[in-house]
């Protein structure tokens, strides 16, 4: 009983981490300019949250439940601003579950392996959320005029929205977000990794 009782908070307390890395939910007002901060963040976090939980069960598929457990909490949040009377299009639900499943299928593929699972299945974690976060976005109807019919209560002035610079670096966030997540997803994975064999 202890042992899973134990799971459960770990499994809690990963979600929350995740969550509350960054801006965990894409509001179309500031979706493009969080897109890199949310794929070096999300990235991250989903990848040092499910090999811990991962390392605790040692059962494959955990990191898909893991990332279920953020898309319905994100979806309740996502009622709770339609509620207000949002659009459904103001609020964009991350794409966790994909990435985490190809998180799995390496700790699997590896045997349970904890060491390839976080060099692998990081590095995939890292490369594959931003482009399936990128095709999400492209979905919105129109974010520009959304965020400025529907701007929220509490966006401060200086992060009101603005056209893109045309030509400029940072205008691949997919680039920038797939790059930094895949580079960044696997230390601080193997030092999530190492503090847990203290």
């Amino acid at each position: 009983t202890t042992h899973y009782l134990f799971i459960v908070v770990v499994a809690v307390n990963s979600t929350l981490l995740t969550i509350n890395a960054g801006d965990y939910i894409f509001y179309t007002d500031w979706a493009w300019t969080s897109f890199v901060v949310f794929s070096i963040s999300q990235s991250t976090m989903l990848v040092v949250g499910a090999i811990y939980y991962m390392l605790f069960t040692g059962v494959p598929g955990t990191a898909t439940y893991y990332a279920t457990i953020m898309t319905i909490y994100t979806w309740v949040a996502k009622g709770a601003w339609f509620g207000l009377g949002y659009p459904m299009d103001f609020i964009l639900v991350p794409v966790w579950i994909p990435s985490a499943m190809l998180l799995d299928l390496s700790y699997w593929a590896t045997r349970r392996n904890k060491r390839a699972a976080i060099i692998i299945g990081g590095t995939l974690v890292g490369l594959s959320l931003p482009i399936f976060n990128m095709i999400n976005l492209l979905l919105v109807r129109d974010p520009l005029v959304m965020a400025f019919k529907y701007p929220r209560p509490t966006l401060p002035p200086y992060m009101t929205p603005i056209e893109p610079q045309v030509g400029k670096f940072y205008n691949s966030p997919v680039a920038l977000g797939s790059g930094a997540g895949a580079v960044l997803s696997v230390p601080i994975a193997a030092l999530g990794a190492k503090l847990n064999t203290w």
